[in-house]
């Protein structure tokens, strides 16, 4: 549920009960008296020790002390007071219009009070867009969600809950640097602003900020630090750090500080598979599913565990769980297809693997796993087709080159196979063994050549 700072309650309008400026009470003079029944002065000894004579009208009626019986300025018998209405009324603002124009802008007088239907209405209009925003949020829509929440006033816009939802949609999306870029400007306009701190500091993990990420652990520690997603923060810092034990600490005392917090057992769960204690790792994921069913990173999570088990049934289905909650996301897309080539359903895995490249053209795994599937269907040229685009995205890659070199020396080009088998080496000096292996079968395949040309 959405963490709404500083939400206020709509006003019920002027006046006490039903809003509107209250008019003063018509005062009718005596219709058997000749002249207006004068008032004594406030303070004078008549106003203090003589009570007033009754009338025709019933209870005495306090007039202004203005008003003298005979005075030039009285106001004659039986003439209505009227008075302006005070500057910032409804009535006041509905002065220009037409008699009939003004009668219909205060059609919602009860009583002579007027209601502000125009305020109520726009109200309403903002509750319903706002809530529209984070129905789709809460759908994974979130291209529908951002442009839902762009449509919104500034001044409304530019708040922390509405921009919370919109950096949210984004890392939904996995586009973390434009995520990160609202999230600042969240803790621009709200700096008090807690929630949505854990996701903020999730995306300075994926981005590998240290720095930042740990100015935002000391920022989150000045405001609250028993607060969960205090907690949250601090464990990212230092499962960046690869101090997973102590990342561990924390994620659980954020589940003490706030049971039902599914991310926090998630966030356990990542540190746990980390440290490759499977058992536990799953037991936490299992815990975030009890609390929120569609809490689709726990589905991975556990996906993720039964592929590095090679248990690759039980991969997929809790993979596709977790892709029919959040279908935009490229690297579940990614990781299903990984699963399902590995299972021997090759086309099945190609189809996701394109479905993954179409969401995120710069998903560097996606167009490696997708070149080799390629591969496997002895789909050589198509291969070197998604290897070529993925060196522009990942230059600095060794295992690309070495994939990239197998397909050159498939297709009998001996040059460009040397090339690319000696960049991967100067870029991957731990996996030297095997390219070097690599390399001499190469070298020998070109002296067979030579022999066979002598």
């Amino acid at each position: 549920s959405p963490h709404v700072a500083n939400r206020r309650r709509p006003g019920r309008g002027f006046g006490g009960d039903g809003g509107g400026t209250s008019q003063p009470t018509p005062v009718a003079c005596d219709a058997r008296s000749d002249s207006a029944q004068s008032i004594a002065p406030p303070g004078s000894a008549a106003a203090r020790g003589r009570r007033m004579p009754q009338s025709g009208c019933g209870a005495p009626v306090r007039r202004s002390s203005r008003l003298s019986s005979g005075a030039a300025g009285a106001i004659p018998t039986g003439v209505v007071e009227v008075r302006e209405p005070p500057p910032g009324s409804p009535m006041r603002q509905n002065a220009h219009l037409p008699a009939s124009q003004a009668a219909a802008a205060g059609s919602g007088s009860v009583g002579g009070c007027v209601a502000d239907q125009g305020g109520a209405q726009r109200a309403m209009w903002l509750l319903r867009h706002l809530a529209n925003g984070y129905r789709l949020i809460c759908q994974f829509k979130c291209t529908e969600a951002i442009t839902q929440f762009q449509h919104l006033p500034p001044a409304h816009y530019q708040t922390g809950w509405v921009l919370t939802q919109v950096g949210r949609a984004y890392f939904e999306m996995v586009q973390y640097p434009e995520a990160l870029r609202v999230f600042e400007q969240a803790q621009s306009c709200e700096p008090h602003r807690l929630a949505g701190m854990e996701l903020h500091s999730t995306i300075l993990w994926h981005l590998k900020k240290e720095v930042v990420l740990c100015y935002l652990a000391k920022r989150a520690v000045e405001l609250d630090r028993n607060s969960p997603y205090t907690c949250c923060v601090i464990g990212n810092c230092f499962s960046l750090q690869k101090e997973h034990d102590t990342a561990l600490k924390f994620f659980q005392r954020a589940i003490q500080l706030q049971p039902d917090m599914a991310y926090a057992y998630t966030l356990s769960g990542h540190e746990h598979s980390a440290k490759d204690d499977f058992e536990k790792a799953m037991s936490c994921y299992r815990s975030a599913i009890r609390i929120d069913e569609r809490h689709y990173n726990a589905w991975y999570g556990l996906g993720n565990i039964y592929y590095r088990q090679e248990k690759f049934d039980f991969a997929e289905h809790h993979l596709r769980k977790a892709l029919a909650i959040n279908p935009c996301s490229s690297p579940l897309f990614c990781y299903l297809g990984m699963a399902l080539h590995a299972n021997q359903k090759t086309m099945q895995a190609l189809e996701m693997l394109t479905n993954a490249i179409a969401i995120d053209p710069k998903n560097p795994l996606a167009r490696f796993q997708k070149a080799q599937v390629l591969i496997s269907m002895d789909q050589y040229d198509s291969a070197l087709v998604e290897l070529k685009q993925l060196v522009e995205v990942a230059p600095k890659e060794g295992s690309v080159y070495f994939v990239l070199g197998k397909v050159y020396k498939k297709l009998g080009q001996q040059g460009k196979a040397m090339v690319s088998l000696t960049r991967a080496l100067d870029l991957s000096p731990k996996d030297s063994q095997q390219i070097k292996a690599a390399l001499l079968n190469l070298e020998r395949e070109d002296n067979a050549d030579d022999d066979e040309e002598l």
